[in-house]
């Protein structure tokens, strides 16, 4: 017996087909029957007390199997008497055949390498959300590569990271502001999400890609410096840890709800404080 649980999440259900397929038992073949519960973190506390009882009177015959995203929402009794079982996410190598595989890839969905690429790094290791990006982007544009992906589902692309990086690092604050902002307006973009992204480059520290600088330093008023390129550039220890802070701060108070642009503005003078002390210790 297979019930999806956000559906029929009530007491009734438990009461009803659980009860009875549970209490009857197989005459002429051996073995357990087997009831999954499919979402099951959904299903009312009352449900949950009510399928205790069930499991507890029909052990002998029955097996549960219940499967929910929140453990938390899974009440102590029920945990009690389940073996727990934890999946983490897809690997990109396990990701890559299944959505290769011909019922996923039917002849009219026309997906580049780039575009594969760019489905398993959005999906995080998600299966479902990688099919329904593949799906999403494919009705909207046809084919499925990188930028489409991207674009479909309002993420940053990796040049406009690029050029962001690039505006706050080598552009004075006034024009680094402005075009971000406009870029930001273009495009739909949400700081959150540049945040991120920006975040992934300064924790790894490597550089933009092959064919990527920056004139690190660039030129303002008071001084010019040598260009840099990005790839190369390994920020110190002690300054990578005081941007990190800083964006981890910007990062709660956008969360908070505060103004996107007083903390596009903080993420600005971050980095070109930044610029500033390895100038000066350069």
């Amino acid at each position: 017996l297979q019930l999806n649980a956000s559906d029929d999440r009530g007491i009734d259900i438990v009461r009803g087909p659980i009860l009875s397929f549970a209490s009857t038992r197989t005459i002429f073949k051996k073995g357990f029957k087997l009831v999954i519960l499919d979402e099951a973190d959904a299903m009312t506390q009352d449900a949950q007390n009510a399928l205790r009882r069930v499991i507890e009177k029909f052990t002998e015959n029955t097996r549960f199997c219940l499967i929910c995203n929140y453990l938390s929402k899974i009440i102590p009794a029920l945990q009690s008497r389940c073996t727990r079982f934890r999946f983490g996410p897809l690997t990109p190598e396990l990701m890559v055949p299944r959505l290769q595989h011909p019922h996923v890839l039917f002849s009219r969905v026309d997906v580049t390498e780039d575009g594969m690429k760019a489905l398993v790094t959005l999906s995080s290791g998600d299966m479902r959300r990688a099919l329904n990006i593949l799906q999403s982007t494919s009705m909207a544009f046809g084919k499925v590569n990188e930028e489409n992906v991207y674009t479909c589902t309002g993420h940053p692309l990796k040049s406009d990271i690029s050029n962001i990086l690039d505006w706050m690092l080598n552009q004075d604050f006034s024009t680094a502001y402005r075009k971000i902002t406009e870029l930001k307006t273009l495009k739909g973009l949400a700081l959150q999400d540049i945040l991120t992204e920006i975040h992934l480059f300064v924790h790894r520290g490597g550089g933009l890609g092959a064919g990527s600088w920056l004139t690190l330093g660039g030129e303002d008023n008071n001084h010019v410096s040598p260009p840099v390129l990005l790839s190369t550039v390994d920020f110190p220890p002690s300054i990578r840890i005081q941007l990190l802070i800083k964006m981890a701060d910007i990062e709660y108070r956008l969360a908070a709800g505060t103004s996107e642009k007083i903390q596009l503005s903080s993420l600005i003078a971050a980095f070109q404080v930044t610029r500033d002390l390895i100038v000066a210790e350069a």
